[in-house]
C-alpha cells in the first residue's frame, strides 16, 4: 500500500508539462522502435544484452580477473559498439533519415488504393510465374529506400499488371533489376539491392532471391520474388523467405502486410469483438458460403 501511495503522491505533484513530456516520449518510442527493428539491430541488442548478462554473472560470482577485463571493455564499450556494428548502425540511421512526417503521424495510402495495387501485382506475378519470367518487386513502407531508388530508372507510373509485365519482360532493358513500389506508384525499376550474406538460405537460391532477402534484412520492405528457373513465387519479410506461394496465398500475405484490415471497415469494433467471442462470426461466414 505504501508503494501505491507514493506513486499517487508523485502523480499529484506532477505539472502539466510532465504529462506532455511523458506522452511525447511514449509517442516517439512507439513510432521509432518499429522503424529500427531489423535483424541488424536485433543482433546489436543481443550482443549488448549478452555482455551485460556476463558482467552481472561475473560480479555475482566474484571472478575478479574476468570482471576487471570486462569493466575495462565497458569503459570504451560505446565506442567499441560503434566500430563493430558500423554497417548496421549506418543502415539504421539511413532508415530513420528517410522517414517522412506523414509516416510518423500514421497517415498513408487508403486501404482501397492498396487493394488495387495488390490485386494488380498478384495478377502480374501469377502470369509471370506461369510463363517463368523472373521478377523482383519491392514494396517500400516506412523506409523510403532512397539509396536503392537512385540506382534505378525513375518510372512514377500507375501500378498495373501490364506495366509490371512489360518491365520484367526478358528482353526489356530494366528486367534484371528490382522494381520499387512506393507512394502508390511504381517509383523506379532496374534498381540494385543489397545481397544477403545469411548462411541460412538454401544453396539453390540465386542472386534474385538473395537480393530480396537482403532488402528485407536492411529495411521493413516487403519483397516479392518470381523465379526465372522454376516460376515459383516467394516473399521476403524481415529477413525471412517464404517460398512456393500460390497466387491466393501471395494476395493474402500482401494484404496482411500492406493493408491490414481495420475494424471500422467491417462495422463497429465492439460488435466485431462480440462476434468473435461468441462465435457468431463463424456462423455468419458459413451462411454466406
Amino acid at each position: 500500500m505504501s508503494v501505491i501511495k507514493e506513486i499517487l503522491q508523485r502523480f499529484a505533484t506532477m505539472r502539466w508539462q510532465d504529462y506532455v513530456d511523458i506522452i511525447l516520449v511514449a509517442f516517439c518510442v512507439y513510432k521509432l522502435l518499429p522503424l529500427i527493428r531489423t535483424p541488424s539491430t536485433k543482433r546489436i541488442a543481443g550482443a549488448v544484452a549478452g555482455i551485460l548478462v556476463v558482467v552481472w554473472l561475473v560480479d555475482m560470482l566474484e571472478i575478479y580477473t574476468i570482471s576487471w577485463i570486462l569493466n575495462q571493455f565497458l569503459s570504451v564499450g560505446f565506442l567499441a559498439v560503434i566500430i563493430l556494428f558500423q554497417p548496421e548502425l549506418r543502415r539504421v540511421l539511413d532508415r530513420l533519415g528517410s522517414v517522412r512526417l506523414h509516416t510518423l503521424l500514421g497517415t498513408g495510402k487508403p486501404v482501397e488504393e492498396m487493394d488495387s495495387i495488390i490485386t494488380q501485382t498478384v495478377m502480374a506475378c501469377e502470369t509471370m510465374s506461369r510463363e517463368k519470367v523472373g521478377a523482383l518487386i519491392v514494396f517500400a513502407r516506412e523506409a523510403r529506400l532512397d539509396d536503392c531508388f537512385k540506382t534505378g530508372t525513375r518510372i512514377n507510373g500507375q501500378v498495373s499488371e501490364q506495366l509490371i509485365r512489360n518491365i520484367f519482360f526478358p528482353k526489356a532493358a530494366l528486367h534484371d533489376g528490382a522494381m520499387i513500389i512506393r507512394d502508390g506508384q511504381i517509383a523506379a525499376a532496374g534498381c540494385v539491392l543489397p545481397l544477403s550474406d545469411s548462411n541460412r538460405l538454401s544453396a539453390d537460391l540465386g542472386t534474385r532471391h538473395r537480393a530480396g532477402v537482403g532488402m528485407s534484412e536492411t529495411s521493413d520492405a516487403v519483397v516479392v520474388i518470381v523465379s526465372e528457373e522454376t516460376g515459383t513465387i516467394s516473399v521476403a519479410v524481415g529477413g525471412m523467405l517464404k517460398r512456393h506461394l500460390a497466387p491466393q496465398t501471395l494476395e493474402r500475405l500482401l494484404r496482411n502486410e500492406l493493408a491490414p484490415e481495420q475494424p471500422e471497415r467491417d462495422g463497429n469494433a465492439l460488435v466485431r469483438l462480440k462476434q468473435r467471442l461468441t462465435g457468431t462470426e463463424k456462423e455468419e461466414s458459413k451462411h454466406e458460403k
